[in-house]
């Protein structure tokens, strides 16, 4: 008898129906001989509809008292799912990440992982149970209750995966798996049908909205297999994996925006060493997440820094940013949140050259000025204006031909 982790993401239990559909697929696992354990996310846009409700009261709102608030939404999904699984006959217990033991860091809206107490979960399978367990939440060795950050269940049902030994996890939402670029922007993406784990971490970490980045990361350090499949029928949907030698043929594996981002310039920093680590430690410090950094230096004895950061943690970011400015005596700072990301990934560019031009050459050929560039070996990005991101995204898809037909 094989375990396996399935987790449904808030669309696929947007509402009754769909609730009864899931445990239809469920309950057919079940029936086939396998174990299951199920992660679900809160349903529709109730975290939304919790976030505009806390926002409605306060503009600074208690990251503690928002993890309270947000953990509410999945425990009333589980109890439905379990509902809906005990009127097609079949066993089925529901839990919340802390009464499974999922242990978390005391970060409040963006916890890690830190253990899962797996003796639970496995007594409620021994007694013939479907366990379903909620997404997006656990708990601080001090009881508190946390949450994962945006996307969170994905993280919850990899790390149950690992924890569990699971043969593999799948991931359902409403889409057939992961395409070349977001089908709503670029109507003639392709669907890949294998990615290795390392090409999936960029693109999500990128703007990709099908997986959470860290869940690759536990994919990946624990070789989890992970499939990512439409919840609303049958299908291959794409599998995540290790890098294999196949991969390296395809040049280009996928196109990302992200426009979630804001650009922070620091003007005449002094240059000197230990300036660049003081920035940077102290938002690190403030659990800010910086993403990419340019610095450029002039020619007196000074050097301009640009990053960008999140625009949700704008609000804890520019505090820290000021005063640091402040005290380094920095000749004028700016924030520009009218900014988008796009990026190209593939295993294939470590073995291919002039990938980099030809990006800036589709950015050229639609007049789109670039502001930052970061690479790595498997990635370029570019920053560039904000109402330019989705041109950007068509032309560099059709300029790497991932929308010809071919599969990927």
């Amino acid at each position: 008898m094989s375990l396996i982790v399935q987790k449904f993401g808030g669309s696929s239990v947007a509402n009754v129906e769909r609730i009864q559909r899931v445990a239809r697929r469920v309950v057919k696992t079940r029936q086939a001989g396998n174990q299951v354990v199920v992660v679900v996310s809160a349903l529709g846009d109730t975290t939304d509809d919790l976030i505009t409700l806390a926002e409605q009261i306060t503009k600074k709102p208690s990251e503690r008292e928002m993890d309270m608030l947000l953990s509410t939404g999945e425990q009333v999904s589980v109890a439905l799912l379990a509902l809906a699984i005990h009127e097609l006959n079949v066993k089925a217990i529901s839990f919340t990440g802390p009464q499974v033991g999922i242990i978390t860091d005391k970060f409040h809206t963006k916890a890690r992982i830190l253990n899962v107490n797996t003796v639970r979960i496995r007594k409620a399978l021994k007694e013939g149970n479907v366990v379903i367990v909620a997404g997006f939440q656990g708990k601080t060795e001090g009881e508190e209750i946390t949450t994962l950050g945006r996307g969170g269940s994905d993280l919850t049902a990899v790390a149950l995966a690992k924890a569990l030994k699971a043969k593999f996890c799948e991931i359902y939402t409403d889409v057939d798996g992961i395409f070349t670029a977001d089908p709503r922007l670029v109507p003639d993406a392709q669907k890949i049908q294998q990615i290795s784990y390392d090409e999936i971490l960029e693109l999500a970490s990128l703007g990709a909205k099908v997986m959470h980045s860290r869940s690759i990361e536990v994919g990946k350090k624990f070789n989890v297999p992970i499939y990512v499949r439409n919840s609303s029928h049958e299908g291959e949907g794409t599998l995540i994996t290790k890098e294999t030698k196949k991969m390296e043929d395809v040049v280009v594996s996928g196109v990302a925006l992200a426009e979630d981002e804001a650009k922070i310039t620091m003007f005449s920093v002094p240059d000197k060493p230990g300036v660049a680590a003081e920035i940077f430690a102290k938002l690190a410090k403030a659990n800010i997440n910086v993403d990419m950094i340019i610095q450029n230096k002039t020619q007196t004895h000074s050097t301009d820094i640009s990053f960008t950061v999140f625009k949700n943690e704008l609000s804890k970011a520019m505090p820290v940013v000021r005063q640091t400015a402040k005290e380094l005596k920095v000749a004028q700072l700016t924030c520009d949140e009218k900014v988008a990301k796009v990026s190209v990934v593939g295993v294939g560019m470590r073995s291919h050259s002039g990938i980099a031009a030809r990006m800036f050459a589709a950015l050229a050929r639609k007049k789109i000025n670039i502001q930052m560039i970061s690479t790595s070996e498997i990635k370029i990005s570019c920053v560039i204006e904000a109402g330019r991101g989705k041109d950007a995204l068509k032309e560099i898809h059709k300029e790497f031909g991932l929308g010809s037909g071919k599969k990927v």
